[in-house]
């Protein structure tokens, strides 16, 4: 029943998403923290605490030199600290988005491969990006650590 409930749950966040709009794409810049897993069988796993956060950091065009005015950048795992800063390991994955069929895609590309995301949700708080293999990944805004 909970398997049933997870696919029904995750179709109808799905199929009542707003369609994604271009002047949205730069609501992907800044931390996502991931919130939910959805596997292609529909079960759903929950991450509770992250010790990595993604930062996403988009250019426009003009900025970046493509001359086809695709939007790019990089995708980069930090891990907050608790006085407010981020360490990382410096590895950033290039990226583009891609318009294909009125749906846009994060193309990410590193020397060890390239793969696509679908871009199901983009929203002040909420990030949600489907692969090829049908993992529905759900980010919230990260929020930075108070001690206060």
């Amino acid at each position: 029943m909970k398997r049933i409930s997870a696919i029904l749950i995750t179709f109808l966040l799905i199929s009542c998403q707003a369609d994604v709009k271009k002047e949205d794409l730069s609501k992907l810049n800044g931390y996502w923290e991931i919130k939910q897993v959805t596997l292609a069988n529909g079960e759903t796993k929950d991450y509770k605490v992250n010790e990595t956060i993604d930062f996403f950091e988009l250019q426009h065009p003009e900025v970046s030199g493509e001359s086809d005015h695709k939007m790019v950048g990089f995708r980069q795992k930090v891990m907050p600290q608790f006085d407010g800063t981020f360490k990382t390991n410096g590895i950033k994955e290039n990226l583009k988005i891609l318009e294909i069929e009125n749906a846009y895609f994060v193309e990410y590309k590193t020397d060890y491969g390239k793969w696509n995301e679908e871009i199901i949700t983009i929203e002040d708080s909420t990030l949600v990006l489907k692969n090829k293999q049908n993992l529905i990944y759900t980010y919230k805004k990260f929020k930075p650590f108070s001690l206060k």
